[in-house]
């Protein structure tokens, strides 16, 4: 069934009365309420594919409403309303988790094309959850529901490489989530849907001697302490996907050897020499300039073009503040069940300390922040409130 059911919030009588009149007509499933207690009471009871819901409301605003109903319908689609017609306003709407807003008072085609949006979007995602079947996996909150246009490009390119063979280099700062890219690929691929392995390597944790056994293996007795025969990476792999982070950290002398690997699609065991075909998708990663690198005469440039197929970028969590009400919601979710804790929204103040922080660590300092205030909580508390968040973040806050 498409996505046709409207929640409307809005304090203001006459505004829910011409909404609901409106998208009735329109041949929308339309439930209205007068504060966000009471359309939590209606979210539950019903399916809702599109929220629209006045920004400032007595005892919750559209924030928290937005938080808490994601919790129910995770894949709604959020506009906010709006009285007061500033960028200031707009944007942090967006970065709340809207993926719309209006502004106080309507347009009728404006809102009408708005809400024509949402609910394209909401479909969309029901669709794409349709298609994935019981097999599908719930995207980790790193990845889920990002609300910046450059995440939301990656996605799309997550996508269109996991329909492909091709090799992916994936580059961004530490801490950006490469590694959850590269599993997204693999389980979006043919290869995931059909249960073959993910295997992955931190390159920069092995010495070259240790990470040219670790990918190749090694036959008994090839080296001082080798007792017996050991299958590498590429071996375990084999029929999956190989994801080796912190590419540009790797030897010269192994990379020679990548290089053969993937134009030959063959190696030999360390000591061994034998010829050993594989079938492997590899996927790598790295925060180093490997363009410097190159000039430096550090890393082989014909490797260089041979893992980066295809390119995807990964920005820094302070160039995408519009994700962070997202990834605090997943973060919250995830703790709350590992801790015994029910954290159901972040206050006002907090969720604007997070997003002005800077983020030196991007996503995995965020997880580690949300982590810690979850335990440091009182096992009654609801709210993440200022004084559970760090030093360093608080000093940020108005006084």
């Amino acid at each position: 069934m498409a996505a046709r059911t409207l929640l409307i919030a809005d304090d203001e009588p006459n505004i829910r009365r011409v909404l609901q009149a409106i998208f009735q007509k329109d041949g929308y499933e339309v439930y209205v309420a007068e504060n966000g207690v009471r359309a939590l009471e209606v979210a539950a009871a019903c399916p809702v594919d599109v929220l629209i819901t006045d920004l400032i409301m007595p005892d919750m605003n559209g924030v928290e409403l937005l938080q808490k109903i994601k919790r129910r319908h995770a894949g709604v689609v959020a506009i906010m309303i709006t009285a007061y017609a500033t960028i200031k306003t707009c944007v942090d709407a967006m970065r709340y988790g809207a993926s719309d807003y209006i502004t106080k008072p309507f347009d009728m085609d404006e809102i009408r094309a708005v809400v024509r949006r949402a609910v394209a979007r909401a479909a969309e995602a029901q669709a794409e959850g349709k298609a994935g079947g019981r097999t599908a996996k719930a995207a980790p909150p790193a990845l889920a529901a990002p609300a910046s246009p450059a995440m939301q490009e990656v996605q799309e390119m997550v996508a269109r490489a996991a329909a492909s063979k091709a090799t992916v280099l994936i580059r961004g700062e530490s801490g950006t989530g490469k590694e959850l890219i590269a599993r997204a690929l693999h389980e979006q691929s043919q290869r995931g849907r059909e249960g073959s392995p993910f295997v992955a390597v931190s390159c920069a944790a092995l010495s070259e001697t240790l990470l040219d056994s670790e990918l190749f293996g090694h036959e008994k007795n090839a080296f001082t302490g080798a007792a017996a025969e050991k299958k590498g990476r590429f071996e375990l792999a084999h029929g999956g996907t190989l994801f080796l982070d912190e590419i540009g950290d790797i030897a010269p002398a192994v990379q020679v050897k990548l290089l053969r690997v993937l134009q030959q699609r063959e190696f030999e065991r360390v000591g061994g020499t034998k010829t050993i075909k594989m079938d492997v998708r590899l996927v790598a990663a790295t925060n180093a300039d490997l363009e410097q690198l190159i000039k430096d005469g550090k890393f082989r440039e014909d490797l260089y073009y041979r893992l980066q197929v295809i390119q995807i970028t990964l920005p820094p969590l302070r160039e995408r503040a519009e994700d962070i009400p997202g990834l605090v919601d997943g973060f919250l979710g995830k703790f709350n069940a590992d801790n015994e804790r029910h954290i159901e929204s972040v206050s006002p103040e907090t969720l604007m300390a997070l997003m002005t922080y800077p983020w030196p660590g991007n996503v995995r300092e965020l997880e580690n922040i949300i982590e810690r205030c979850v335990v440091l909580s009182d096992p009654g508390a609801t709210v993440l409130t200022p004084d559970l968040l760090p030093s360093m973040i608080r000093s940020g806050m108005p006084l």
